[in-house]
């Protein structure tokens, strides 16, 4: 049995950046895509995302900025992770220093446009052609 992409929600996307008009845009382009993009300004409140809520895809990629994670530990990350069901993660890494420790599937470094981001995120779970349509549409 085939499921209708209509009635089939779209998997989410996490985008974890304390830029807030950065995360927008992010946000509009996944969602542009037919990703179910949502943002967190931090890590701590990423943790009120349910990543089972009614109606809704599973979350299956987050995007962190390490810039938001500068006041949490690697473990509070790794928890997170395990808590929203082990989704792919992406870190946008700063250019002068390390990349932070965690179970990062891709790690790109700044300057990074929006264009790129989508592009890597595609490439970690592609949508199926009949299903790439706006989720605003």
């Amino acid at each position: 049995m085939t499921s209708d992409p209509d009635t089939t929600p779209p998997p989410r996307v996490v985008i974890i950046m304390a830029e807030r008009w950065t995360r927008a845009l992010l946000r509009a382009a996944l969602r542009e895509e037919g990703y179910d993009a949502v943002g967190s300004r931090g890590v701590r409140e990423a943790f009120r995302l349910r990543p089972d809520d009614p109606g809704r895809g599973p979350i299956q990629i987050l995007i962190v900025d390490q810039d938001a994670l500068s006041e949490v530990s690697p473990s509070l990350v790794a928890a997170l992770v395990a808590r929203l069901g082990a989704p792919a993660t992406i870190l946008i890494r700063r250019v002068m220093t390390a990349t932070p420790p965690g179970e990062w599937r891709r790690v790109l470094r700044r300057p990074v446009s929006v264009e790129e981001i989508v592009e890597v995120t595609r490439e970690l779970l592609p949508l199926p052609r009949d299903a790439r349509h706006p989720v605003d549409a």
